[in-house]
């Protein structure tokens, strides 16, 4: 087990680019097993789960070859309905290989899934639009088994969920329904950009779809797809971390081969905070150049603020002066980083969804424990200010949605090394 050390106190400066989207490239990948023939997927990511989710297409039956950011996958004809325990545990996107693989096979039997420790994320919604396409769902021993009555036909389904509206089931139920027999509507579908770029590999593979980036999605069902060519988008979570991690040292920083448009949100709290954020055309470059003032978070489904940004604005709140609040209403469990930060000297109050952030001079160096992938952002953010070592344990969290962040940071300026527990 790997741990990450940061010597604080270093100003980040420079230019660095976004890898492809963590969140994109996972159901784009399931995607793939819709058709017999090959689709070859750029800009992808060498994280964990993406070497999971390969591992997973090939215990299905599928070829599947990623090197240098390009991962060629061909399904073939005798795909298997079975997604194991022992991929499906450590990772929760491989849920979306659902939809596919009732579309094709007639059935499918996955493992309930696993991944970040932040909270109940039942797949209620997964299973409720599977069935509103005629499916019929039995749990048993862990395992979720679904099969088609005869054939998937088209419905009007309402993804409504008690947070909102969810992107792995967005993805799952229109994975699904691009094969289904006549017409689906999804009302309350998830607006992400990651659904829009599954939505558009699906289209450029023969689906008929209208309405992405909208509440409101249309599918006409057609009879067979085909492999096709296609370029994952950049990672905004990614990218979002990156301009913290500006703002929190006091950097300059050039961001490239990302898309300004996804983080308005963001963009708009940072300069509410007082930093600069000028936009490009696929980059940005974040500045501090004054003081820093308290502001107050509440995330929400996109375009608001993401969750997948919520820890790493704490860490910036965290020595920020005044009192910021952050209230999380995607997750509302998700504060398992307010603990290590205290370590660190963070003086934050949880207050039910709500956490009140009183800024401090400065934080200190200790030992952290990582519980998840973006507490994980957050923690080598505050090492990043503080004086003194910190040292980030358990950092394969980090590794599921980081590619290289340690050379990245390394190359801004940062002094952060990696070493074996």
């Amino acid at each position: 087990m790997d741990k990450i050390i940061i010597q604080g106190g270093m100003r980040l400066k420079g230019e660095i680019d976004v890898s492809g989207s963590k969140n994109a490239v996972l159901p784009i990948m399931a995607a793939a097993l819709l058709t017999e023939e090959e689709s070859v997927i750029e800009n992808v990511p060498s994280l964990w789960d993406v070497h999971t989710m390969v591992k997973l297409l090939r215990s299905l039956g599928a070829k599947a070859i990623l090197e240098n950011g390009c991962l060629k996958v061909k399904p073939g004809k005798n795909l298997k309905p079975l997604a194991p325990y022992k991929l499906v545990k450590t990772m929760r996107a491989s849920v979306c290989v659902m939809g596919p693989l009732l579309a094709r096979l007639g059935e499918v039997e996955v493992s309930l899934p696993g991944g970040c420790a932040i909270g109940p994320r039942p797949i209620d919604l997964h299973l409720k639009g599977l069935e509103a396409l005629n499916a019929t769902i039995d749990i048993q021993h862990g395992y979720v088994r679904a099969t088609a009555n005869k054939k998937l036909r088209g419905a009007e389904i309402y993804l409504g969920g008690a947070y909102g509206s969810s992107v792995l089931a967005t993805g799952n139920v229109m994975m699904a329904a691009v094969l289904a027999a006549g017409k689906t509507v999804i009302e309350n579908a998830a607006c992400e950009p990651e659904v829009v770029d599954l939505a558009l590999f699906l289209k450029k593979m023969g689906a008929k779809i209208l309405g992405e980036g909208s509440p409101r999605l249309e599918i006409e069902g057609v009879r067979k797809l085909h492999g096709t060519d296609y370029r994952v988008i950049p990672d905004r979570i990614e990218a979002g971390t990156f301009m913290f991690a500006a703002a929190i040292t006091g950097g300059d920083l050039l961001i490239r081969k990302m898309e300004p448009t996804h983080l308005n949100a963001v963009i708009d709290k940072l300069r509410q905070a007082g930093v600069r954020v000028d936009k490009f055309k696929n980059a940005v470059r974040v500045r501090k150049t004054g003081r820093l003032k308290p502001m107050d978070i509440t995330t929400l489904p996109y375009p608001a603020f993401p969750t997948d940004l919520q820890a790493q604005a704490m860490a910036l709140m965290a020595v920020t002066p005044g009192i910021s609040v952050i209230t999380e209403k995607i997750y509302p469990n998700r504060f398992m980083h307010v603990p290590e930060l205290g370590r660190m000297g963070a003086k934050v109050y949880l207050e039910g969804p709500s956490a009140i952030v009183h800024g401090v001079k400065k934080l200190s160096g200790a030992p952290v424990m990582a519980s998840d992938l973006r507490a994980s952002a957050a923690l080598v953010l505050a090492g990043l200010v503080a004086e003194g070592a910190t040292e980030v344990q358990r950092v394969y969290h980090l590794d599921r949605g980081y590619e290289h962040l340690e050379q990245k940071l390394t190359s801004l300026g940062a002094s952060i090394r990696r070493e074996k527990e």
